[in-house]
């Protein structure tokens, strides 16, 4: 009977190395290993590339790795004989190439010296043992080559197995349909989705409930559903977003393996090795991600953001049926009375694939502390970069309390100020928002507000942002009209023949008096903007979506600040936030660099606009204009009124779009300035006009 294992249990045995004195005393253990099982013997050595491959110098990495092939193949020869087998990889990643190698060769066993091991800082700078022992798919042995006399033995190494995962299935679109489809007919798909009674409210609000508890049964991703819409009442009824804001995602926390398991395929090598400790125990578990507090190895405290690792397959399939479902039945117009299928779908799936990329998240951070640089008493995490993934993100922990339990102050009025008027910039100059800034959102620490959770964040383009600021001033001076005009402005609905504009106009008006005689804490602009969203829905101009966002986002914000401060007044903020962006952007039209240039490209349009009359007058080649009267007297007089009618006219205009372009972002800031002075030019040629016809 033989000593040792059948033959058959390993056939193949693989080692690294870089060549050095230590790697080759885990080539000599391979190779003894290797000859005790009569296995061939697979020697990987890896040389970092210091040129890219295309130039001269890395064609010259090339030839010397040709050379370093043969003179390893002469090594491997003499120690393992016809057994032995090597190759020479340039790569940039050797852990990588190696694992690489023995799966192409499929080797039973892989041999690594444990060089590099002793510290776990050095992780982040390649610690190649440890990641090859925790992502192969074999069996690893790793070698102490410190050791003097490197024989086989169990002191001198550590052996690795490795995990088996479950296999991964795909996903079973059929079943899965069957089970919405039951879960729907439970809850009442027929009536769900009939015909609306408009006029019965509490039928609605019926069928309404019945869509949340379909949608809390049917999981996380339909919750998630719910939840993003909720945030818009241009897709939805009003008693739809009321009762799905109310939806909890009833989602069990991953168990602490599985945390472990995401973080470490992330990170590529053993949690240990970054982490000190992880609290098992989760501070929030959401349908997508998990949050956990940890501690760094180097004694910082953090917070991990880990996703679920079943989170994108379950998401894809069900929007692939919610996609299917779109396109079969969302043109029918019964349904698009109650809701507009392929508007949702659309808006869903941007959503849900933005929060499956934590990139995303980490760039909204990013912008968000450029946005908020001017004020003192607001901030938003740092994130560890180095550390972070598309699945995992790695932030400092902020270890403050709920803003509501914030320290009384100036310290606490000031910073309320400050975050109502950052989301008034967020929201019309930066044109970019933190959109869910609920208080478990709000953190205050250091006397300072952190604002957490950046997976949604709103956009505002340059043209909604325009009239937000016109709708804030009106707002301000409480310009009922002026209100309701930039409305229909902001919907496109101004010329719309069937639109009831008085009715409109007085429930616009009835909203501000409501708002603007409510007590100081409750005088807030959100809940206005959100009543003004909900006028306009049931008038057939829904506001755009990203403005229902904002006004959300507002709302909420709002709330909170009335907490902090409750003698703070959102519309002295805006008010005098509006005075300051106006004289800003004042000064930087008069900055005399500015008044170079852009008087520059007023004489160019001005040039243009010379030839354009010459053409129009027969100055110059082209069709002339010739207008002959034959009262003299009749002739006079009506060039004498229309001359000075029309420069009356211009004058006023001129002064008008001279106020309006002054507090716009997008108009160049010599044009302000350019209908200042033709207005005070036509003034002063009116008055001399009237004078010399006396």
């Amino acid at each position: 009977m033989s000593d040792h294992p059948q033959s058959s249990t390993i056939r193949r045995v693989m080692v690294g190395t870089d060549r050095s004195k230590t790697a080759d005393q885990a080539v000599l253990w391979a190779s003894q290993f290797a000859e005790r099982y009569g296995a061939e013997l697979h020697v990987v050595q890896v040389i970092l590339p210091q040129h890219p491959s295309t130039t001269e110098f890395g064609a010259a990495e090339q030839t010397q790795a040709a050379a370093a092939n043969g003179e390893l193949a002469n090594f491997v020869r003499r120690i393992a004989g016809e057994r032995g087998h090597s190759v020479v990889v340039i790569d940039s990643d050797p852990a990588s190439a190696i694992l690489s190698a023995a799966e192409r060769e499929a080797v039973d066993t892989l041999v690594v010296g444990n060089s590099g091991m002793a510290g776990r800082k050095q992780f982040l700078l390649g610690n190649v043992p440890n990641r090859i022992s925790h992502n192969s798919r074999c069996t690893v042995v790793i070698v102490n080559t410190q050791s003097e006399a490197c024989e086989v033995s169990s002191e001198t190494v550590r052996v690795f197995k490795p995990q088996v995962e479950p296999p991964v299935t795909e996903p079973h679109l059929g079943a899965r349909a069957v089970q919405i489809a039951t879960v729907m007919a439970k809850h009442g798909l027929k009536e769900l989705f009939g015909q609306p009674e408009t006029s019965d409210l509490s039928i609605r609000r019926q069928q309404a409930q019945r869509l949340r508890a379909a949608l809390e049964e049917l999981g996380p991703t339909f919750s998630k559903l719910g939840q993003v819409l909720s945030t818009r009442p241009d897709l939805l009824p009003v008693e739809y977003i009321q009762e799905l804001a109310m939806l909890q995602s009833h989602v069990p926390p991953m168990p602490e393996s599985e945390v472990v398991r995401v973080a470490e395929q992330e990170l590529g090598v053993p949690w240990e090795d970054v982490f000190e400790s992880i609290d098992p125990k989760p501070l929030a578990a959401g349908t997508i991600a998990q949050v956990h507090r940890a501690t760094l190895e180097t004694g910082d405290r953090v917070v991990i953001k880990v996703q679920r690792p079943t989170a994108r397959a379950e998401i894809e399939q069900d929007l692939g049926l919610l996609e299917i479902f779109a396109q079969k039945v969302g043109q029918r117009p019964v349904l698009n009375q109650v809701v507009n299928m392929e508007a949702v779908f659309t808006h869903l799936s941007t959503s849900l694939h933005r929060e499956l990329d934590f990139h995303q998240e980490i760039e909204n951070i990013g912008l968000m502390h450029t946005v908020l640089a001017d004020y003192d008493h607001l901030a938003v995490p740092t994130v560890h970069h180095k550390l972070s993934t598309s699945r995992l993100l790695v932030m400092e922990e902020i270890q403050g309390v709920p803003i509501t339990r914030a320290s009384e102050g100036p310290q606490r009025i000031e910073a309320a100020r400050q975050l109502l008027e950052s989301y008034y910039k967020q929201i019309m100059v930066d044109g970019l928002f933190h959109a869910d800034p609920h208080p478990g959102n709000l953190m205050w620490w250091k006397d300072r507000i952190y604002i957490l959770d950046f997976g949604m964040v709103g956009a505002v383009d340059a043209d909604l942002r325009e009239h937000l600021l016109l709708l804030l001033m009106a707002l301000w001076k409480e310009d009922v009209d002026f209100l309701s005009d930039v409305t229909l402005m902001m919907t496109g609905s101004v010329d719309r023949s069937d639109l009831d504009v008085p009715r409109f106009k007085s429930e616009i008006g009835e909203v501000m008096a409501k708002y603007r005689k409510a007590a100081l804490a409750e005088m807030q602009i959100g809940p206005l903007l959100q009543e003004m969203s909900a006028i306009g829905f049931r008038h057939g101009v829904p506001l755009p979506a990203s403005l229902t966002l904002a006004t959300k986002a507002l709302a909420q914000v709002q709330l909170a600040t009335a907490d902090l401060d409750p003698k703070l007044d959102p519309y002295e903020v805006a008010g005098k936030f509006l005075m300051r962006l106006t004289v800003k952007r004042m000064g930087a039209a008069l900055d005399p660099k500015t008044l170079v240039y852009q008087s520059q490209k007023l004489k160019v349009r001005a040039e243009r606009v010379v030839e354009a009359i010459e053409h129009l007058i027969g100055a110059r080649p082209g069709q002339k204009l010739v207008v002959n009267f034959r009262a003299n007297s009749l002739e006079e007089i009506v060039r004498r009124t229309g001359r000075r009618l029309t420069l009356g006219l211009t004058a006023a205009a001129s002064i008008l779009a001279s106020g309006l372009t002054a507090t716009s972002a997008t108009v160049a800031d010599w044009i302000p300035v350019t209908f200042g002075f033709v207005a005070a030019l036509l003034t002063v040629g009116l008055v001399l006009d009237l004078i010399r016809g006396r």
